[in-house]
């Protein structure tokens, strides 16, 4: 399959080089020309364990140049979603098919007024990964699942045929009648640990060892399954622990939650698609969410200090 990544940052670089190494065309796409030279020149540096490789694949810090694909990969940060599929222009073709995995909620809206609904299926990976360098990733891909699906439920040729190919690649990857609950599924993963991982500067091993975060996140999370439930979502989790738990699963105790990584580098956050959307949810159906509310203001308040420095 054709494939490209757009936004092809850590997680995006763990799924592509995956794909890659299983023999699909596929192209790295990201704004950042260091990372980008990197890969071109030493291909892409995939760490996983003790084990480490290089991958021979394709990267671009535009979509100029490029035709064409039968599958575009969105794992842009939520905030530049509109821009890059914009942007993305040259690679839709006839029957190209765009598929979001970002965190947090709303994106298949955006992708969908600039490519078309009928384009647009979406899903949610719990596949990690942490940027070492230009061009040098450390993967979380073994055991952790990918699920996407059509947006209206159906189970599609199309969608059958992505969850193939991902699969092929060694991505644990099934196909969800229930999309909407699905993205909320991984929402509160996004919830257990981002604020709280980001807020604290602490990576999975040393966070999952203090019982006062814990308790913390596993508030979160209950708030947010109240606000979904309240909303009409259907989850799978009924006990809010698990979420925090599942969050974890398979990762090294050096791994750094996206958010903390944004936040490390003084990037802008993804905390108003994920904490931001549960408190902005929990208006609307009345619940109200003082703990996801208190996380999105400290870090609102981070981005706002390392802005400043």
């Amino acid at each position: 399959m054709k494939i490209a990544v757009l936004g092809a940052g850590a997680l995006g670089c763990a799924i592509g080089g995956a794909l890659a190494l299983a023999g699909n065309d596929v192209v790295l796409i990201n704004r950042n020309r260091a990372h980008v030279e990197a890969i071109r020149t030493n291909g892409l540096r995939l760490r996983q364990g003790d084990t480490e490789r290089s991958v021979a694949v394709r990267a671009a810090t535009d979509c100029t140049a490029l035709g064409p694909v039968d599958l575009v990969v969105v794992l842009v940060k939520s905030f530049h979603t509109e821009e890059a599929i914009r942007g993305a222009a040259p690679l839709i073709g006839a029957d190209t098919v765009v598929l979001s995995l970002q965190n947090g909620l709303g994106h298949e809206d955006i992708l969908a007024e600039a490519v078309g609904r009928a384009r647009v299926v979406a899903g949610k990976t719990y596949v990690g990964g942490v940027l070492l360098g230009p061009g040098h990733i450390l993967s979380g891909t073994a055991g952790k699942e990918t699920l996407i699906g059509e947006l209206d439920g159906t189970a599609s040729a199309r969608i059958a045929r992505i969850a193939a190919c991902f699969a092929a690649a060694g991505l644990a990857t099934t196909v969800s009648a229930n999309i909407l609950g699905t993205i909320w599924d991984k929402l509160l993963i996004n919830v257990a640990t981002g604020a709280v991982s980001g807020i604290t500067g602490l990576s999975y091993g040393p966070l999952y060892r203090i019982a006062e975060i814990e308790a913390t996140a596993v508030a979160a999370v209950q708030e947010a399954m109240d606000v979904a439930r309240a909303s009409g979502v259907q989850l799978s989790y009924t006990d809010p622990r698990a979420a925090w738990t599942k969050a974890a699963a398979g990762l090294p105790e050096d791994f750094k939650t996206s958010m903390l990584q944004s936040l490390e580098k003084g990037s802008v956050t993804e905390i108003d698609f994920i904490n931001g959307a549960v408190v902005r949810w929990g208006q609307r159906s009345g619940v109200p969410t003082p703990v996801n509310a208190t996380l999105v203001a400290c870090i609102k308040g981070i981005e706002r200090a390392r802005a400043a420095m």
